[in-house]
């Protein structure tokens, strides 16, 4: 069976901020540019090997996978089911907030206006149902966020609800997944 990686995004403002950036469209810093072009150059010198890039809509993470296009020559596409999760209520505030602590344990919650863990887990659950049945012809790059890396990894590995409440990847952060 084949693979995949998945990148997350370059640092944003909110990230230095310690802020939820969710599904409100935050831009890369200076040094989230940097990550992304490191990023790029850092594929080609471990002579990783893919097919395309499919990136969020959001622009954190089109500038990031347009840097890594650029440098490798993937082509790269927008996939509109890998966008962050919507966190209603708790977008832009801390989060490391003891309130969304608790409320991110609430996996049927839409957070006042936003998207419940459940739904986030079937929109990314079937985008992985159908690189899988690609994965013998063609590899990708996946470029999101935070909380789409924390799904992916629940989709290949057991975790207790407060192992995926607390689990995630540094920016720009390469993670290699294998189809078993």
């Amino acid at each position: 069976m084949g693979h995949f990686y998945f990148v997350r995004h370059g640092q944003t403002i909110w990230n230095v901020e310690n802020k939820i950036c969710g599904a409100t469209d935050i831009a890369l810093t200076k040094k989230g540019h940097e990550q992304a072009m490191q990023t790029g150059e850092k594929i080609l010198a471990d002579k990783l090997e893919a097919d395309e890039i499919l990136y969020s809509p959001l622009m954190r993470a089109a500038d990031t996978a347009k840097h890594i296009a650029k440098i490798t020559g993937i082509p790269a596409r927008m996939e509109p089911r890998l966008k962050e999760q919507n966190f209603g209520k708790w977008e832009s505030t801390p989060r490391d907030g003891a309130e969304f602590q608790k409320a991110k344990m609430q996996f049927l919650d839409s957070y006042d206006g936003g998207e419940s863990m459940f739904r986030l887990a079937q929109r990314i659950y079937n985008l992985l149902d159908d690189i899988r049945k690609e994965s013998d012809q063609k590899t990708y790059i996946l470029v999101a966020h935070n909380g789409i890396a924390r799904v992916v990894q629940s989709y290949f590995y057991d975790m207790t609800n407060e192992e995926y409440a607390a689990w995630g990847i540094d920016n720009c952060e390469v993670v290699r997944y294998d189809f078993s």
